[in-house]
């Protein structure tokens, strides 16, 4: 033990001497042997003291960064929970973005840490502060979003994510993260996961078609979850699906036309015998796949949608006529779920003491408070995306890699075309 402490001593005599960073920085990476050296940065002082208790969370936050991400990644290691906590909270982001991958190595130790504990709840606050301060906004994709958003489902805290979720990817930055193909898949899928959750179906939607489209030489496994949840959520948001867009790999819908969700789809929502009878037949499937919730929700939600295609067609309909064709036996239901859908806006009807709905086209209801909204936000888009587009025009690396119509770096590689994501929630019971 005691050369390692010696070691460390001397590593915390340079963390608090030297004032160039980038020395600092190269001296933690490389100065000492890589099979001790996440040993070494977690061990004590030779004292037995610890050196989180003499370095400063803030002034000294790269050297506190590595020993810190170290003891989160080393078996047996003290990692004291609220070191952690303090440290996200004050670290000072320009030192901490010398090291970036101990920055992926840290968000991923406080999941490890709060797994060990078995209190997920404890994780959402130091990777939310460290999420917020560590890039210089949240417009650029890290690898905390992932992880955080993972932390936020299984602690069952996903509208902690709703801030973060709320700010659309327009950055990517492989020197600021140590970014992976994957990392940007696995965040919008966790995204549309988070969203779904919550009910926020055109969101979730926005999310998972993200992932679905996103470029590659041939699609991830995770595309094709996504693409199954995106398909689902439709089926609950709008009653039927969209067509892909263009640039989306065309093997993914190839994929899914030959599995039971375009059984499910193309049964939808007239067919209510068809759809049970899937719903029983493949509980097994849907539920592996982590879709059972969603699945459920749309077939309950499928009278909804043949009742609102009924208005398109018809002006009056009887009660008892519209329980035969959405296949309710009770007329009390079906007055139950017309007065729902009224009363949520998705169809304007009256019904009589008769019994008689007569449908009528919905007044458009926009207030000049919405409206200023909706032109702000489109206007600030635009802006956005304008400053966006002549950055990325006067980029040398755009402008090369347009030319060899290629992107080594952000092509997936083998192993990333692995469906070997690890559980992000304990069960899909949370979409019901």
């Amino acid at each position: 033990m005691a050369p390692d402490s010696l070691s460390l001593d001397r590593i915390l005599n340079e963390i608090t001497t030297t004032s160039n960073l980038v020395t600092l920085n190269h001296t933690l990476k490389n100065g000492l042997p890589k099979e001790s050296r996440e040993t070494i940065l977690s061990s004590p002082l030779a004292s037995g003291q610890d050196p989180l208790t003499i370095l400063d969370m803030r002034q000294n936050t790269l050297g506190v960064l590595y020993i810190l991400s170290a003891r989160l990644n080393t078996t047996n290691a003290p990692a004291p929970p609220q070191a952690v906590t303090t440290f996200c909270r004050n670290f000072l982001p320009d030192q901490a973005r010398l090291a970036p991958e101990r920055v992926t190595m840290l968000a991923r130790g406080i999941l490890r840490l709060a797994q060990q504990h078995n209190n997920m709840t404890w994780a959402v606050a130091p990777l939310y502060n460290l999420l917020q301060r560590y890039p210089p906004d949240l417009t650029y994709l890290t690898t905390i979003h992932a992880v955080f958003l993972q932390v936020c489902l299984v602690a069952n805290q996903p509208a902690a994510a709703i801030p973060v979720l709320a700010v659309p990817i327009a950055n990517v930055n492989t020197a600021l993260s140590d970014l992976t193909y994957n990392d940007n898949l696995m965040y919008h899928y966790l995204g549309g996961v988070v969203l779904a959750v919550l009910k926020k179906w055109a969101e979730a939607e926005e999310y998972f078609e993200i992932c679905v489209t996103a470029p590659g030489a041939v699609p991830a496994a995770l595309q094709l979850e996504a693409l199954k949840k995106l398909r689902l959520v439709q089926l609950i948001s709008r009653g039927t699906v969209l067509p892909l867009p263009k640039y989306a790999h065309s093997s993914l819908s190839r994929i899914l036309k030959n599995s039971v969700y375009t059984e499910l789809i193309n049964a939808y929502p007239q067919n209510a015998e068809r759809l049970y009878t899937l719903l029983d037949k493949e509980k097994q499937t849907f539920s592996s796949d982590r879709n059972l919730g969603l699945v459920t929700q749309a077939i309950d939600r499928a009278p909804r949608w043949t009742l609102k295609k009924l208005t398109a067609t018809y002006v009056t309909l009887g009660l008892g006529d519209i329980a035969r064709v959405v296949g309710i036996q009770s007329e009390d239901e079906v007055r139950a779920l017309v007065l729902s859908m009224i009363e949520t806006g998705d169809i304007s009807a009256q019904i009589s003491a008769s019994g008689t709905v007569t449908f009528s086209d919905p007044p458009p209801q926009f207030s000049k408070d919405e409206v200023d909204t909706v032109l702000y936000s489109a206007q600030a888009q635009s802006a956005q995306l304008e400053a966006l587009d002549r950055e990325v025009g006067r980029s040398k690396e755009f402008i090369t890699k347009a030319i060899k119509t290629q992107d080594s770096s952000w092509a997936p590689n083998p192993d990333e075309e692995m469906y070997a994501m690890s559980s992000a929630w304990q069960d899909e019971s949370m979409f019901g």
